[in-house]
């Protein structure tokens, strides 16, 4: 009897710690996490001789994209240039940067660097606030 109540004990003890250990496991994050890349080759887009790159990859059956190329335009001069990548026309080019969501804002600099992106919609403030910014830092 001793035997059993012992077992009995040993068990519910593992049965504890198993239950313990298996509530301290990190939850795995369910956030998509989507592919921005880090550089891109300024030749392969207009203007490759502007000081900046405003390339805004989007979808033809998007709604938020279309918001975010009117954004984006204005921003446009002789510093910056804006591009429009869409899906299909540009279909290549979402391939080579492994571009898996829309819209998606890249500012670019001279050398092909990604300085900073946006995904889904993004107010034309914080848009042109972080251009200014960019264009503003001493490199």
């Amino acid at each position: 009897m001793t035997r059993l109540l012992l077992v009995a004990v040993l068990v519910a003890g593992a049965v504890l710690v198993a239950w313990s250990v298996q509530r301290r496991r990190p939850v795995p994050s369910r956030t998509p996490v989507f592919h921005v890349p880090n550089s891109v080759d300024r030749t392969l887009f207009d203007r490759p001789d502007a000081p900046w790159l405003v390339a805004v990859f989007t979808s033809s059956s998007c709604d938020t994209c279309a918001a975010m190329i009117e954004k984006a335009r204005p921003l446009a001069s002789d510093a910056v240039a804006v591009q429009e990548l869409e899906a299909r026309a540009d279909k290549a080019m979402h391939e080579r940067y492994s571009i898996d969501a829309v819209p998606l804002v890249l500012l670019v600099d001279l050398s092909g660097a990604v300085r900073a992106h946006f995904f889904g919609p993004t107010s034309a403030s914080d848009l042109w606030a972080a251009l200014a910014t960019l264009r503003e830092a001493p490199d």
